[in-house]
């Protein structure tokens, strides 16, 4: 569509003339005054993080966590979340159920936590000795972001009902029936005015659950997914011990786990702690239920507790002892922290990072105390955990050694017959496509659109570096290559501001071949670059299953279903080709399937369950064969297509 300049540069004076005429005759009537609904539709963000997909969830969270507020406190066994057909999500408990009192402010006490920010039971630590809200606007906002939202309350021998609409109460509070029962039920439809998607993961929400079951042992949490007729139960009596357990099912473990417990400075302090033969750690914290991904005050104090009871055990039993460093204690380790706190202080509202200083120490002293007592008790399971980070210390020596190499001759280093580089110098533009073979990377070379797609062939399946570790995956070739060509390093070296694409796209044959070039290479990334996955540069492309001519005119179908379709469409006299190798396509077939932005389909790669991909990469790619053959068996039902 062709603009009128003229036009559009007449009505943007015109704008600019009447913002300086009202930015001269500022005044009180420019002074807007939003109340608490309206502030939290108009910036949402400030409260829970964004729109998104991540926003989205966090809505269910505030509703989760009140239960969760409630259990802890005492009064709260049973928690119900269903995801409805219609969009809407419920949660449904047996604690108190929110006070329905009249307020001194003149309404229920129901309506207020629903309608305004800053108001709730959590301040004056009367009601709740600890919990996860403590800003009081987790239910105001909940309400503020929904097309509807309706509350049930049972209490005082009767059950209460009321409506809103975008934040606003349809009808006041009133009694619908009387009951024996106490508890509270919200069900809410995110509104589609505010939230780019909403559309509940079953999912996201089930890993939620399990970890809230796991932190708060014997709670019962029920999740039915009303869109597919699926109800799963968590309830887990080992608590984080379980938990520790779960995260390691399928890895080599050096004992069981350890757990310790105990008080400090009015904080209640838990950890499970199990190192195992691999080198990948896994440590989650959480701070009244909430997890911090960010870690804070009591990540630190763990840290800080077990690398001094460590090193104090090894200086006692080992002569000429030399200091280990934290990174070299925590490779292989699983462990769980789990922080009650009176007052949390978090750093914003989605509450990613504890920032407590007294949590610090009341966590340091008691795993320092609990580790070093446990090592005296067990001193050969000791002395096993010991060699194992003296172990890690040599191979993250010798790892530097190699990261140091490739960083002195990353800007100089030359791949002839290897990567095709683009002409464009601005990261934000180039794209690297990492393709699988000599003869597809000769196609995708005469395919690509040299400005700004680069091309790096790949010589068969990549290391398993699941089970060869960083120090022979610095060793091999390919790896070398594809760290050379990214530019930003590799593991704790990895720097993503200095990655020269934007878009790193794995580029592999529609067969099982390709798949399992993939998943090497997806787990290459998640173990060494993963900052690549967060920032959201990793992407799979996807060449088309199928090439289907009729008469002269050709079409590309991307799945079996897509090919069902076209077949309907077609009738008889359809030719269909299936394409098991990117080398199977020309030149002018491969960019216009796969590689043009204007057609071309692409999955980014994200990690929003890392627990679920870690555990997965570790049965699949890991040591334990038992555990592999297990997860195929159970899954087998669920192939699609498998070459043979």
């Amino acid at each position: 569509m062709k603009t009128d300049t003229k036009t559009t540069k007449k009505s943007r004076n015109a704008s600019l003339e009447k913002f300086d005429e009202v930015r001269e005759n500022y005044s009180a009537e420019q002074i807007e005054v939003l109340g608490d609904i309206e502030a939290v539709r108009k910036r949402p963000g400030m409260y829970i993080g964004g729109v998104g997909i991540g926003g989205l969830h966090h809505l269910l969270w505030e509703i989760i966590d009140n239960s969760i507020d409630e259990a802890l406190a005492g009064y709260c066994k049973n928690i119900k979340v269903v995801l409805h057909k219609d969009g809407s999500a419920s949660v449904e408990d047996d604690g108190r159920g929110i006070p329905t009192e009249m307020h001194e402010l003149g309404k229920p006490a129901l309506e207020i936590v629903l309608t305004k920010l800053h108001a709730g039971g959590k301040f004056d630590r009367k009601a709740y000795r600890v919990s996860g809200g403590l800003h009081g606007v987790g239910l105001s906002v909940v309400n503020a972001l929904s097309e509807w939202l309706e509350v049930r309350v049972w209490r005082n021998g009767k059950e209460y009902y009321q409506k809103y609409i975008r934040g606003k109460p349809v009808e006041p509070l009133k009694v619908v029936g009387s009951t024996n029962r106490t508890g509270t039920y919200i069900r809410f439809k995110p509104d589609e005015e505010i939230f780019e998607v909403t559309e509940f993961s079953k999912e996201i929400v089930s890993q939620r659950l399990k970890e809230l079951a796991y932190l708060n042992k014997g709670i019962k949490i029920e999740l039915y997914d009303e869109r597919t007729g699926e109800k799963e139960v968590y309830c887990y009596d080992e608590g984080i011990v379980g938990f520790v357990k779960k995260l390691n099912s399928g890895k080599a473990t050096l004992h069981d786990v350890i757990y310790l417990e105990g008080e400090k400075n009015d904080v209640l302090v838990e950890v499970a702690i199990q190192f195992t033969e691999s080198d990948v750690e896994k440590t989650l914290f959480f701070a009244n239920n909430i997890k911090t991904i960010e870690g804070g005050t009591h990540a630190a104090g763990f840290r800080a507790g077990l690398t001094r009871a460590i090193n104090e055990f090894g200086r006692k039993h080992i002569k000429k002892f030399k200091p280990l460093t934290g990174i070299d204690i925590r490779e292989g380790l699983t462990a769980i922290v789990s922080v009650k706190v009176p007052e949390p202080q978090f750093e914003g509202q989605t509450k990613t990072k504890l920032t407590n200083s007294e949590v610090k120490t009341a966590v340091e002293t008691i795993v320092y105390s609990g580790v070093l007592e446990w090592l005296e008790e067990h001193p050969n399971l000791a002395m096993k955990i010991l060699e194992k980070c003296m172990i890690a210390r040599r191979a993250r020596e010798a790892a530097k050694r190699a990261r140091e190499l490739i960083k002195r001759k990353r800007e100089g280093i030359t791949l002839p017959g290897k990567l095709a580089d683009c002409s464009s110098r601005r990261p934000e533009e180039r794209e690297l496509f990492i393709v699988e073979g000599e003869s597809a990377g000769g196609s995708a070379k005469q395919a690509r659109d040299r400005r700004f797609q680069a091309i790096l062939p790949i010589r068969g399946k990549i290391i398993n570096v699941e089970k060869s570790g960083m120090n022979k995956a610095m060793k091999n070739e390919e790896i070398k290559s594809i760290v050379a060509a990214i530019g930003a390093g590799i593991d704790k070296d990895f720097d993503i501001t200095k990655a020269r694409y934007r878009k790193v796209i794995i580029m592999t044959d529609a067969d099982v071949d390709g798949a399992h070039i993939r998943t090497l290479l997806l787990t290459f990334f998640y173990r060494y670059m993963r900052p690549l996955i967060e920032s959201g540069y990793l992407y799979i492309a996807q060449p088309p299953l199928y090439r289907i001519k009729k008469g002269k005119k050709i079409y590309y179908a991307y799945s079996d279903r897509e090919l069902e379709e076209f077949l309907k469409r077609l009738g008889n006299n359809v030719e269909v080709q299936r394409y098991k190798g990117l080398g199977e396509m020309n030149p002018e077939q491969l960019w216009e399937t796969t590689m043009n932005p204007k057609n071309r389909y692409l999955i980014q790669v994200t990690i929003e369950d890392a627990k679920k991909a870690d555990e997965l990469f570790t049965i699949l790619m890991g040591e334990d064969v038992e555990a592999r053959r297990k997860f195929i068996i159970e899954h087998s039902k669920e192939v699609k297509n498998l070459d043979v």
